[in-house]
């Protein structure tokens, strides 16, 4: 089986130790292809390096509303000169977080919405961050886009419905390690009904690790965790996940065959 881990981090510094090998053992996983999305703009130099460092790494290049305290004047002036000359896979991370309540609202949303106008304009897909914002995030979607934006929800938490109107969008959901916790029930039952054309798998490493790797680093070869997790509840042959969550990262993010 060949997977795509669709949001992975490894530019982190939790990898800077060893990340070769953090590598290595995602290939020996059957990890083949990781898409890598930026945080803030000092941070890409050091995101592009990492993808360089390894065949099968793809990077996006973004402005995470987390990280809105690192935004500068002209990040988005900076981020179409990049978006220009670099040819990444898709724009990202981006989007809004309502989870952190010191996070100015406003300029979240400026924010964003500055970097889905860039994604429409050079048709790239987009990497959206939506922590207790997939309303927000939808509406934004809608009047931005026009139809003309594609791309996915990662970490995905929302409802059924929700799930719904993203893919009426164009966009998939990315799923991880919380659907590995029998407390995720919400979660547990959209992966078991969902149409398998809108999902993509990630385990967004460093953060959010499986069930059973809790309190520990994440890693991409623990992409598989999430693989038969999905497999399960769908009562599913897990290759047929693989084939099916691959296609459609290479399709979206227009990767090339490992």
């Amino acid at each position: 089986m060949q997977l795509v881990d669709s949001h992975c981090h490894l530019d982190a510094g939790e990898f800077d130790a060893d990340r070769a090998a953090v590598v290595e053992a995602a290939r020996a996983a059957g990890v083949r292809q990781q898409v890598v999305p930026a945080t803030h703009a000092q941070a890409w130099p050091g995101l592009r390096e990492t993808c360089r460092s390894a065949p099968g790494l793809y990077p996006a290049y973004g402005l995470h509303p987390v990280f809105l305290d690192q935004h500068r004047d002209g990040d988005l002036a900076s981020l179409r000169e990049w978006l220009e000359r670099e040819r990444p896979v898709a724009v990202g991370e981006c989007g809004l977080d309502y989870f952190v309540e010191d996070l100015d609202r406003d300029a979240q949303q400026a924010w964003f919405e500055g970097q889905l106008c860039l994604a429409r304009d050079f048709g790239l897909p987009v990497i959206v961050h939506a922590r207790r914002a997939v309303d927000a995030v939808i509406a934004t979607l809608r009047r931005i886009g026009g139809g003309a934006l594609r791309g996915v929800v990662h970490s995905f938490s929302g409802s059924e419905e929700q799930a719904r109107q993203l893919w009426k969008l164009g966009f998939l959901v990315g799923l991880g390690g919380p659907l590995t916790y029998e407390r995720a029930r919400r979660l547990r039952r959209l992966a078991t009904s969902m149409p398998l054309e809108f999902l993509l798998l990630e385990t967004d490493a460093p953060d959010q690790p499986d069930a059973d790797h809790r309190g520990q680093r994440n890693e991409p070869a623990r992409l598989v965790n999430v693989l038969d997790t999905v497999a399960r509840l769908r009562d599913a042959d897990p290759a047929e996940i693989a084939a099916a969550t691959t296609a459609n990262a290479r399709r979206l993010f227009a990767l090339p065959a490992a």
